[in-house]
């Protein structure tokens, strides 16, 4: 597992890292500002979002143009981060032009870090976003991108018990568009490993525990499959009793140099969240907020010569976000660190 390249490696996209720890801190902001112009769209298909402006992406509304995503920490609070961003853009000259000036496009979506640190109240600000933004617009063309426990990744966990923490992952296709992905790894499951079909990387993760069997070998008569064992997909309270589910979320920014339009950035974004089930068990669940933004750049024109052709192209690019997307959250698994707060230990996930 692990992943090759970054969200970076699509022309003009840059990201920018803002986070706190110690003193009842653990948390933090990650921006992906992407070129003026870009067009861009998201789907919610987890069951406890918290998100700003999404609903200005639909294909059906006014707005095409993103001038920023924020991802960040703190639950429905760290929403006030987006704020930052957008005063960042307006002193910038970037957003939806109207009488006397403009207004930024920045859609956010948080996770649930609140009181890893030890402090409920140490969560995102204004000043966190914006310097986030400004990180990112410093920064380099194509530049590498901070992993693992940074940014909105700085408070992330898995299952209650594993750290979790920033991937990202890219791929160029045979016909010059690039598909970038950034992931914050927040998640009530764990990393699915199919049995014998571990992908060999550098940066490997490896289960502390042999992969459970999904399902019984032995059918009650009548029945028609496999019985599933449901107790596997729901991590246990670490006090060993009953207790309601964590919060949790994996947040997802797919960006390509292909030219799509919002109602195609929207399918993309749908696609992706393959990615995630193909990644973690379980995924989607009423306890998750699993959100994926997708945004183009507007470069490299698709094969739209006939309707066979732009099926293809985009078939082919979808399915290409989907693993992108895959290898990004395998890549924030294996590149998050360890961390003991006055709220709890979180080691890796595969250590031994």
């Amino acid at each position: 597992m692990g992943a090759m390249g970054a969200i970076t490696d699509v022309p003009g996209v840059r990201v920018g890292h803002q986070q706190k720890s110690g003193d009842g801190w653990l948390t933090g902001v990650t921006v992906v500002l992407p070129p003026p112009g870009t067009c861009g769209s998201v789907d919610v298909q987890g069951g406890g979002p918290a998100t700003h402006e999404t609903d200005a992406l639909d294909p059906t509304t006014l707005v095409s143009a993103v001038d920023a995503v924020v991802l960040t920490g703190g639950s429905a609070y760290g929403l006030a981060s987006a704020a930052g961003a957008q005063r960042w853009c307006e002193e910038n000259g970037r957003g939806f032009a109207v009488p006397g000036g403009v207004v930024p496009i920045v859609p956010a979506a948080a996770i649930f870090d609140l009181g890893r640190g030890g402090d409920f109240s140490a969560r995102p600000t204004p000043d966190m976003g914006y310097a986030a933004t400004a990180a990112a617009a410093a920064q380099t063309e194509g530049h590498d991108v901070g992993r693992g426990n940074v940014g909105a990744g700085t408070g992330a966990v898995m299952a209650r018990t594993y750290k979790g923490g920033v991937g990202t992952a890219s791929v160029t296709l045979e016909n010059g568009v690039v598909v970038g992905a950034i992931a914050v790894v927040n998640a009530l499951g764990l990393p699915l490993t199919p049995p014998g079909n571990r992908e060999p990387s550098a940066r490997s993760v490896v289960p502390p525990h042999e992969p459970p069997n999904l399902a019984s070998s032995a059918r009650e008569p009548g029945s028609r499959g496999p019985t599933l064992d449901a107790r596997i997909r729901v991590p246990d309270s670490p006090s060993g009793g009953a207790a309601p589910p964590p919060l949790n979320t994996t947040l997802v920014v797919v960006a390509t140099n292909a030219v799509l339009d919002v109602a195609e950035c929207k399918r993309t974004a749908a696609a992706s969240h393959a990615g995630i089930a193909r990644a973690l068990n379980p995924s989607h669940t009423l306890a998750d907020g699993d959100t994926v933004f997708c945004l183009s750049t507007q470069a490299v024109a698709l094969d739209r010569s006939d309707e066979a052709a732009r099926r293809h192209s985009l078939i082919t690019l979808q399915s290409a976000a989907a693993d992108v997307v895959r290898l990004a959250i395998l890549d924030g698994v294996a590149s998050a660190e360890a961390v003991s707060t006055a709220a709890g230990d979180y080691g890796v996930f595969g250590a031994r």
